[in-house]
């Protein structure tokens, strides 16, 4: 392959607030089965990219379990491979990685150990489907530098992401990041193509100037002296940035043709599996339009909704419009609309959580009601 990968998947998110609390935003569970991670991570591998670096930083434990092997994402050969970096503790290092370029730079051995000629990073907090080799054949093709990719953006606040500006060209003339008054409706998606070698030249003149940024340290910096380039993707593409943003990527996933171009149609998400049993339903029990971790036991009315494993509802309750997470209880005659359930949370019976639809509810995980 021409390339190697880096998934950037360290960042925390305050306005994910109590989701993110022991949990990286790429640990984030998608799809009744996925992590966010794994999108990201099937792209590469599917794109024939075959040596992975995926760098943690915040709340890592979760992420470090579910990357365990690498077999899953049929990376676990013995040319490539998939590698985990976290901040360690030495003589010459003994702090937290200070921004994306730092945590690349403090892991450049892995650069400098390597024979591809491209290096393709992304984050681990989005969800998407692309074939990057169609991304290199762009990169070839315009000679660029640097291949950023990019979107329209027709809904929602462009202040939440970086603005970009190409000319004609579509050379990069400007990238602002969560602009005040956005001058285009093209947005960053945080995915780039750079040759390796100029990747660590950089890397190093800003670490050596105390720069740590990859968007404001390199891209921006750079724009007018590189080569930066435009690819535009037209497909599904939406970032986890806030509680509002992760909630509806969940009910994206319940319109069928979406759901069945991740995991039907190949090349599929793929993800580390669970040994359950399929989802069990009750006498009197009823379903419609929703997705049913493996392990479920549904005694109730589950309508419009994302269940995780192992989820139990007892008899007469109502979940609508919900995600509920690995390993949640929910008693009898209980009613859940518009709410996030995280991880093993008890509901007594009776008890009703009830958010609005741009404002869904949150409950934090482990907790008992």
């Amino acid at each position: 392959m021409k390339a190697l990968g880096i998934i950037l998947a360290g960042g925390s998110s305050e306005r994910l607030g109590k989701l993110t609390a022991e949990r990286a935003v790429a640990a984030m569970p998608v799809c009744g089965c996925y992590r966010s991670l794994d999108f990201t991570l099937s792209n590469m591998s599917n794109s024939g990219v075959n040596k992975v670096a995926v760098i943690t930083q915040y709340n890592p434990r979760s992420l470090q379990d579910h990357l365990s092997s690498s077999k899953w994402w049929d990376l676990g050969r013995k040319q490539g491979g998939l590698f985990v970096f976290s901040p360690y503790l030495s003589d010459s290092n003994s702090m937290w990685y200070q921004g994306t370029a730092d945590s690349i730079y403090k892991n450049i051995s892995f650069l400098l150990r390597s024979n591809e000629p491209y290096v393709i990073i992304g984050s681990g907090d989005s969800i998407y489907k692309m074939n990057y080799n169609d991304l290199i054949a762009a990169h070839e093709r315009t000679k660029a530098d640097i291949t950023l990719v990019y979107r329209k953006h027709d809904e929602g606040n462009l202040q939440d992401y970086g603005v970009l500006e190409f000319d004609e060209n579509g050379r990069l003339l400007d990238f602002e990041e969560k602009p005040l008054d956005p001058q285009s409706d093209n947005i960053s998606m945080g995915i780039y193509i750079i040759h390796r070698t100029l990747l660590i030249k950089l890397l190093e003149s800003t670490a050596a100037e105390g720069r740590y940024d990859l968007v404001k340290d390199i891209i921006i910096r750079y724009r007018r002296k590189l080569n930066i380039m435009g690819y535009r993707y037209d497909g599904y593409w939406r970032a986890i940035n806030s509680v509002k943003a992760y909630y509806d990527i969940n009910m994206d996933f319940l319109d069928r043709d979406l759901r069945y171009s991740f995991t039907m149609r190949y090349p599929y998400v793929e993800s580390k599996p669970k040994d359950e049993p399929p989802a069990k339903f009750n006498l009197h029990a009823k379903a419609a339009n929703s997705i049913m971790g493996s392990g479920c036991i549904i005694n109730g009315v589950v309508r419009d909704s994302v269940l995780f494993r192992k989820v139990f509802t007892g008899e007469n309750s109502r979940i609508h419009n919900s995600v509920v997470m690995e390993g949640c209880f929910i008693g009898n005659n209980c009613v859940v609309e518009h709410a996030i359930l995280d991880k093993e949370v008890v509901l007594s019976d009776g008890q009703s959580i009830v958010g609005e639809p741009d404002d869904p509810v949150i409950i934090a995980k482990g907790s008992v009601i």
